[in-house]
């Protein structure tokens, strides 16, 4: 499953939108921490292993392509 992710920074939450998902990170996007939290919060939101979560685009955007495997 392919979704479309927007982040928002200093938040802590994850709304789904129809086919996009908005998360809440409070991770300064630095050395991709930001994106390490929010493969987990997927992960944890969905109920799959981080393991199965991956960013397909968008690693230095807020617009992101996230892939659920």
């Amino acid at each position: 499953m392919r979704l479309r992710v927007y982040v928002e920074f200093h938040k802590d939450f994850v709304r789904v939108e129809g086919d996009e998902v908005v998360v809440g990170i409070r991770s300064k996007p630095k050395r991709g921490k930001a994106n390490e939290e929010l493969v987990k919060k997927l992960a944890k939101h969905f109920g799959v292993p981080s393991s199965r979560v991956r960013i397909v685009s968008g690693f230095r955007s807020r617009c992101k392509l996230v892939e659920i495997l």
